[in-house]
């Protein structure tokens, strides 16, 4: 099954920066893109950032211009590098990349663990 696992995040004062990674491990199927969602305390999960197979880039538009993703196809590594960071931003910080469970299978969407991300003022 594939495993993904998010490191980078930690405290860090507005204006500050952060890059976060996501490493795919395991078998993966036909992977079509990635995506870093984000949650707050009492707040639902939001999509923050989404790069497909062929690099295009969408953002949240809270943070564009601030965040950039970007891919390392051959080492299987996702990376959200945060800029001018907010204590808005402050959250815990999941990569999901959507892929087939098997060479036949359906698309499913895999999930990390996340990784805490504290913007203080």
């Amino acid at each position: 099954q594939v495993q993904l696992v998010e490191s980078g995040g930690g405290l860090v004062q507005a204006v500050g920066s952060l890059r976060l990674s996501c490493v795919a491990s395991g078998m993966v199927f036909s992977p079509n893109g990635m995506a870093w969602y984000r949650q707050a305390p009492g707040k639902q999960r939001e999509l923050v950032a989404v790069i497909t197979s062929s690099g295009t880039t969408n953002y949240l538009d809270s943070v564009k211009g601030r965040f950039t993703i970007s891919r390392d196809i051959p080492k299987n590594t996702t990376y959200l590098i945060m800029n001018s960071l907010k204590p808005e931003d402050t959250a815990v910080y999941y990569c999901n990349t959507r892929a087939r469970d098997r060479p036949r299978g359906s698309y499913v969407d895999f999930w990390g663990q996340g990784t805490q991300v504290t913007v203080s003022s």
